[in-house]
């Protein structure tokens, strides 16, 4: 059965971020620090302090273990780390962000923008601010963080295996700017170095096409299952019956076999970086 993600909504200033920061003021006054003496403590500014007590803004993982200490909380801040942790994501995507972290193999197609996981710093933001409904600087700058902190999957112990097929006009789009773009195909590049990754480009003027449905990522996890997820209009699906997914793994298949090879998709995207 096909399971569709249906989450409440963590944003900014809400749900279990505002949960959280009442408990951390709570225990913060119980122990008698206002939110200087914590911040010298901890190594955070006091508006920092307000910022994480107010729900505006996502507390690190590293944060609330040192702060559950700091305050004697016993473990009660601690509990709440992996739920804090989700909030930094849209409800749409928790899940799947989840299963990405943990899968040994990964595998995405991208039609609309370069793939989150390869985003610089400063694309990701541009991709934010465009966003619409508009989002609070606030959720922009949580939203970057996050899409950032994704990236730790290139840098684990066990090495996953990692490919993209990502259209030619997604890599033409110079969204936030041809210097952002510049940045963004450069670091393609590099990440199109690595061993256990495979960045392949499907050209415009192709006049066969298995991917008119949108963008999808594969994930294969652990335990050996394979799942798929297809993402819309801030809605999202987890596809795991196996039906489903062989027919979205064979579209990928199509794909691939539609695009530049991995070594010709760099070198396109170094005649790209020519041109500029």
């Amino acid at each position: 059965m096909d399971d569709e993600v249906q989450q409440p909504e963590y944003e900014v200033g809400t749900g279990m971020l505002c949960l959280f920061g009442r408990q951390l003021k709570l225990f913060r006054e119980r122990a008698g620090l206002d939110r200087a003496k914590l911040g010298s403590l901890t190594g955070y500014s006091p508006s920092t302090i307000a910022s994480f007590e107010q729900g505006r803004r996502i507390s690190p993982p590293k944060f609330i273990d040192q702060v559950d200490e700091v305050l004697g909380a016993g473990g009660v801040l601690s509990a709440s780390k992996e739920e804090v942790a989700r909030a930094q994501y849209p409800a749409f995507f928790r899940d799947a962000a989840k299963l990405e972290a943990e899968a040994v193999e990964l595998h995405v197609y991208a039609n609309q923008a370069v793939p989150g996981i390869l985003q610089t710093e400063e694309y990701a933001r541009a991709v934010f601010i465009n966003w619409r409904p508009l989002l609070h600087e606030d959720v922009v700058e949580q939203r970057v963080t996050a899409r950032l902190a994704r990236q730790e999957i290139f840098g684990r112990t066990q090495l996953p295996t990692i490919s993209f097929v990502i259209e030619e006009s997604v890599l033409r789009r110079p969204l936030g700017g041809w210097g952002v773009m510049r940045g963004q195909l450069e670091q393609i590049l590099l990440h199109g170095q690595r061993r256990n990754v495979e960045i392949q480009v499907l050209p415009t003027e192709r006049d066969e096409h298995a991917g008119l449905a949108g963008p999808f990522t594969l994930m294969e996890v652990k335990e050996g299952r394979r799942i798929a997820y297809v993402e819309a209009q801030q809605d999202s699906r987890l596809y795991t019956a196996r039906k489903s997914v062989r027919e979205i793994e064979e579209q990928y298949g199509l794909l691939r076999a539609q695009a530049l090879t991995p070594r010709e998709s760099l070198a396109f995207v170094e005649k790209l970086l020519g041109e500029r």
